[in-house]
């Protein structure tokens, strides 16, 4: 990927290897050094959330590159050539994420998405379902770059069509908003003062979609 993205001038490694510093340090700097989650926790439980992050950021920018140009703002042909790129490692980091996730899925880890008996609560429920249907679409898209798919014209006119793409995004604001929703709304609870990563991640996503509501044709 950095080979061919510096060949064609794209800027796809500066963008995702900024994305990746921010995202972790963020988890970190609001976990860590003001929240009380212990530095045992970082090669796994913290690292999982700033992938999350930077998944959903990566993605998004992806997604909202070509509908920020036909909205006459100011993006260049190199930035315009990352998005391939920028598209497969935000899907590889979001299913990465949702492996991560699946193994630290507890009532232990996770309390407040359980109830007494064991199962999950309504919004914990959506929060899944909302993101197993994001990861799918992803997917999905992601299948219309493969070689066997590519002469199907109109599978791929299908596979990156607006519709796929405000699901995909719609999705993706959805699962971060159904889990983190409580938490958003008792910012005295905010290590550090700092906005939980899923607050981030929903302006984010939520931001890309109306973009591309906008200036998707």
């Amino acid at each position: 990927m950095t080979e061919s993205s510096k060949g064609s001038g794209s800027k796809a490694g500066l963008i995702i290897w900024c994305t990746l510093l921010f995202s972790l340090g963020y988890a970190i700097l609001r976990y860590h050094v003001f929240g009380p989650v212990l530095w045992k926790d970082l090669p796994f439980y913290i690292l999982n959330k700033g992938l999350a992050l930077s998944a959903i950021i990566i993605l998004t920018i992806n997604f909202s590159l070509g509908p920020m140009k036909n909205l006459g703002m100011n993006i260049s042909e190199s930035t315009l050539r990352s998005r391939k790129a920028l598209g497969m490692v935000g899907f590889l980091l979001g299913f990465v994420h949702a492996m991560m996730s699946f193994i630290l899925l507890n009532p232990q880890i996770f309390a407040k998405f359980y109830h007494e008996d064991g199962r999950f609560t309504l919004f914990a429920g959506l929060s899944m379902l909302s993101g197993i249907l994001g990861l799918t679409v992803l997917w999905i898209m992601n299948l219309s770059f493969q070689t066997y798919l590519s002469e199907d014209k109109a599978l791929i006119k299908l596979l990156t069509s607006r519709r796929f793409l405000l699901i995909a995004l719609l999705s993706g604001s959805l699962h971060v908003f159904f889990m983190g929703i409580k938490g958003w709304l008792d910012p005295s609870g905010w290590h550090g003062g700092l906005p939980p990563i899923s607050l981030i991640a929903f302006i984010i996503s939520f931001l890309g979609y109306i973009l591309n509501l906008l200036g998707r044709k």
